[in-house]
């Protein structure tokens, strides 16, 4: 396949870009002023206050012609986000933690009523004991209420994937919300050197202000806007019984498999952009074409993860990563395709599921279950509450994963293990 010069070359190189000291709450906060919102519901928790706080300087200062919302809880935050887009507006707020947790009740509304919110999530631990670090037991709790949900590795990616969410979520073949991870601290407090587009250059990825899409119904004679309008008078999340409601959720399951390639697309129009792509959009793998084992794993300690597979691959260990990027829709294809022919497999969930296996892991072998060859898979649960994963728990890491390896098989006593906990 030929590819031509101009599809190599991003229509915004470095040179044309803005370089910024930020970071991954002033990262979000930037990327959405960029991004044109119409309403942020803003209310604070740590480690997600500086997004508000910093959005609300923006429109203090006259920088943005936001409606800013404080409200008096993370429930009311999401709500107001609901309302706002049901009328046609872009809407964005930030969470985590017990504010996600009571979050959770609208966050099935938003995506029941197709609404294109927006919204950011340091990932904390959740109480109790209160913890203020990062895990993901957070972003586990909201895993199935038709959300599309991103994690990203850096600063960078905290920017970038905050206004490609914008156009992902309001695609016309797509119209759910859309959430933003980064692990709380680790990326939410900590900064990086990263390139910022002119204004101009989102306003003409986004196309402009959001446009509700347009809906066939019965007693209009033309096609009208999918938004609340007493012009145009519409019903939304009506009372429906078991004559309706199973077709409904449905359309979102199935929604939600065209997404994919919505979230693929737009990674590819970032990267002509702005010469920055993340995989392809869905995974980001590192050294898994010719891997014996691979590492499985989500957000920021994917970089340690990365940079201690490479110096066992300087020693000739075939060990790989593959990075999830989109957790929803969990790209069940794509991972078969690139583990079916490794020996051994190691998920790192950061969230402990008492009682089951991590939910990474889960769609992980739920995902290799119908290939008639398919490698040994391990759970590591690692990283609560924020404790480190460090380069040397990282070389023990594959250190006893070359160890299974040479046996051959892994004991069901040893399918589950804690990595870097004190015995």
């Amino acid at each position: 396949m030929s590819v031509s010069v101009l599809e190599l070359t991003p229509k915004y190189p470095r040179e044309k870009q803005i370089m910024m000291l930020l970071n991954g709450d002033e990262a979000v906060a930037y990327a959405t002023k960029q991004s044109y919102v119409d309403v942020v519901a803003a209310y604070p928790i740590t480690p997600q206050t500086i997004i508000v706080e910093k959005f609300s300087e923006f429109v203090a200062n006259g920088e943005v012609h936001t409606e800013f919302i404080p409200v008096e809880s993370e429930h009311s935050a999401m709500s107001a986000c609901i309302g706002a887009a049901a009328t046609g507006a872009r809407a964005f707020t930030s969470t985590c933690s017990q504010g996600l947790a009571l979050m959770v009740e609208t966050l099935y509304i938003a995506s029941g009523l197709r609404l294109p919110v927006v919204m950011a999530v340091t990932n904390r631990a959740l109480s109790a004991p209160i913890n203020i670090h990062g895990d993901h037991s957070d972003a586990y709790s909201m895993r199935d209420s038709g959300w599309i949900m991103l994690f990203v590795e850096n600063v960078q990616e905290a920017y970038d994937t905050t206004i490609q969410a914008f156009k992902i979520a309001e695609h016309p073949e797509v119209q759910l919300p859309v959430s933003v991870h980064l692990d709380g601290f680790f990326l939410s407090h900590t900064m990086e050197n990263l390139y910022v587009l002119p204004d101009e250059a989102v306003y003409k990825f986004l196309g402009g202000p959001r446009k509700p899409v347009k809906v066939k119904v019965d007693y209009f004679d033309e096609e009208v806007e999918y938004a609340l309008n007493p012009a145009k008078p519409l019903s939304m999340g009506m009372l429906a019984f078991y004559d309706y409601y199973f077709e409904i959720k449905t359309q979102q399951v199935e929604t939600m498999k065209r997404a994919e390639k919505v979230i693929m697309e737009v990674n590819e129009e970032w990267y002509k952009l702005t010469g920055r792509r993340y995989g392809d959009g869905l995974v980001d793998p590192y050294a898994v074409d010719d891997a014996d084992i691979v590492i499985v794993i989500m957000g920021s300690s994917t970089s340690t993860v990365r940079s201690v597979v490479k110096k066992f691959r300087e020693k000739g260990v075939k060990v790989g990563v593959l990075r999830v990027r989109s957790f929803r829709p969990f790209p069940r294809k794509t991972i078969a395709k690139l583990l079916k022919d490794v020996k051994l497999v190691a998920v790192l969930d950061r969230a402990a599921s008492p009682g089951s296996m991590g939910a990474l892991y889960l769609d992980v072998i739920s995902s290799l279950y119908t290939e008639k060859e398919r490698p040994i898979v391990v759970d590591y649960v690692y990283g609560l509450g924020g404790r480190d994963l460090s380069p040397p728990l990282v070389f023990k890491l594959v250190e006893e994963l070359s160890e299974d390896l040479k046996r051959g098989f892994v004991p069901e006593e040893r399918v589950m293990r804690y990595l870097g906990v004190r015995e």
